[in-house]
């Protein structure tokens, strides 16, 4: 950071650090223990749509060596468009296979950033439910390297569950890295990670 950055009072953006991502098996341990969240075995990664062909081709390299896992059952990888333009690529592994998806999500974001998208990439979101049918999405904000919790209230309104996100917060703190600031704790509303 130089100088005149300083004085305007500029700040370096975070670098994302991917591999952040496999801390999340063992914050699932912690999920589970201090709040009954479990895995559902749903992730994804979101991204600006881009257009061109060779966002599409990478797009379709990312789907083609997600879906060329043999260990995989169940759907293939998808991919959806969201009502604000945002696309999701989604993986579904088993609700037990946490790492195996964790996986999946880095191959994404790091052949999007490897091929120069990165600043197209979003966030990644991995769904965990509890007992009682509660969601929850554990969010990877990737131009900040920072997780957040999202638990979206059921029913139809777009309401959330601010008291489970604090807990979670609280109870994650030392495995991940947390957002601060709650300002950036941005509603993923329809969400096809949340599963």
């Amino acid at each position: 950071m130089g100088f005149m950055d300083i004085l305007l009072g500029r700040t370096k953006p975070v670098a994302a650090d991917l591999d952040r991502l496999f801390a999340l098996p063992s914050a699932a341990v912690t999920l589970e223990a201090a709040a009954g969240f479990m895995p559902t075995g749903h992730g994804s990664v979101c991204f600006a749509t881009v257009e061109g062909a060779a966002f599409d081709d990478v797009r379709q390299e990312v789907r083609a060596l997600l879906d060329a896992d043999a260990e995989r059952r169940g759907p293939p990888v998808g991919v959806s468009r969201d009502d604000y333009g945002y696309t999701w690529l989604v993986s579904r592994r088993e609700p037990d296979d946490l790492p195996a998806l964790v996986s999946d999500l880095h191959a994404v974001n790091s052949a999007l950033e490897g091929s120069g998208f990165g600043p197209q990439l979003l966030c990644s979101v991995v769904g965990f439910r509890d007992g009682d049918g509660r969601r929850l999405g554990l969010v990877y904000l990737y131009k900040r390297g920072t997780f957040y919790p999202f638990a979206p209230l059921p029913g139809s309104g777009e309401r959330r569950d601010n008291a489970l996100e604090l807990q979670v917060r609280a109870a994650l703190g030392d495995d991940l890295r947390i957002e601060q600031d709650l300002g950036r704790w941005f509603p993923i509303w329809g969400a096809p990670g949340l599963g």
